[in-house]
């Protein structure tokens, strides 16, 4: 699977690099012929394009590369450090544009566009619009970040050569030269597009918080077995688009064997590779429920509704030996956790006198 999401990559990205270099034969020579120093900076920037797809195959190469010892999770986070590589040549190009625009505002240039200029940059136009929207579909479709920033790249340059084209027409009609005004308005565009791309990059290596309907959906999956009776602590660490790895906690009756358990497990574990590709490792929650389980239970959660910045109580459980009830709670990354979880100990232990209570503090990692 990786192998052929590599090739595609690669594939993809060739085109873009022999499309990229044909517009810039093209553009220079229009640009040239017409004194058009847009059209010029026009064919420059289709040559960071160029850099762009380059280094999209480089660093697809390089997270490619097997696990090793110092490495043993693989180097698929490379895609991710190569998004943001192309995220800062697109920031470079919109300043670069937007100097050059306001130069061009203040020293406007004699332009000599024809009928024939124009034809040949709508062309380039519609070139680029299509090849961006196509490396921007395939980076979507086999998520990869990188082709979804380069094609980006590409519609943006679109828009920039959209805004020479406007200006052209308007020249070749009314005589005004409007390149500048309209090449620093996109430009201001770009940016603000490049900076919303390198924060996606950036927060990819950082680690964010897998998506709802993943998750949902794995509960689902790891919930439908008979003997699990509740799915809690799901947690997803991505190494890269393809390599995902994770751990969750299910309640089952304390009465199964450990024969019972490690059948039970492994069924999980096998499923969920086959459906999902997600390594996951499973930990027990026991439940004893009895008559003096329910009760307390009933205790415990009628506390925590004291409380609406608890998201969620589970793992709860009597250990009747050593007299302590135990159970887990998830607060609001936006308060004080430690405080809410004494506040609660404290109440309970004036309800519940027989037993020692113990709250374990969970974190909200998924949905």
């Amino acid at each position: 699977m990786d192998t052929e999401r590599n090739k595609k990559i690669i594939k993809t990205s060739f085109i873009g690099i022999a499309t990229n270099i044909v517009l810039v034969l093209f553009k220079m020579a229009v640009g040239l012929l017409a004194n058009s120093i847009a059209i010029i900076l026009d064919a420059v920037n289709n040559l960071s394009d160029v850099l762009s797809s380059s280094i999209t195959i480089v660093g697809t190469k390089l997270a490619s590369k097997a696990p090793d010892k110092k490495h043993p999770y693989g180097h698929g986070r490379i895609e991710y450090i190569t998004s943001v590589i192309i995220s800062v040549i697109v920031l470079l190009a919109g300043f670069t544009s937007i100097k050059e625009s306001i130069e061009k505002i203040i020293n406007p240039v004699k332009t000599n566009y024809t009928i024939y200029t124009i034809i040949i940059i709508s062309a380039a136009i519609i070139t680029k619009f299509i090849l961006g929207r196509y490396v921007k579909g395939v980076g979507k479709k086999i998520n990869s970040q990188s082709l979804v920033a380069s094609g980006s790249d590409a519609l943006f340059d679109a828009i920039l050569s959209f805004a020479t084209l406007v200006g052209a027409v308007i020249n070749m009609i009314w005589g005004l030269q409007l390149e500048g005004i309209l090449g620093a308005l996109i430009s201001v565009i770009i940016i603000k597009a490049g900076i919303d791309m390198l924060r996606e990059g950036l927060s990819s290596i950082i680690g964010l918080r897998t998506d709802s309907e993943l998750t949902n959906r794995l509960k689902e999956v790891v919930g439908s077995y008979r003997q699990v009776n509740g799915v809690y602590d799901l947690t997803l660490h991505n190494y890269g688009p393809t390599m995902n790895m994770g751990s969750v906690h299910i309640e089952v009756d304390d009465n199964l064997t450990a024969k019972e358990i490690h059948e039970l497990t492994r069924k999980i574990s096998e499923n969920v590779m086959q459906e999902f590709g997600i390594i996951l490792t499973i930990g027990i929650y026991a439940s004893n429920d009895s008559e003096v389980y329910g009760k307390y239970k009933q205790i415990i959660q009628a506390e925590v509704d004291k409380h609406p910045e608890v998201i969620q109580v589970h793992g709860f459980y009597i250990e009747e030996e050593r007299k302590l009830i135990s159970f887990d709670i998830i607060v609001d990354f936006k308060y004080d956790a430690e405080k809410i979880k004494n506040e609660i100990i404290t109440n309970l232990k004036e309800e519940i006198k027989d037993y020692d209570i113990y709250v374990i503090l969970d974190s909200d990692f998924s949905d």
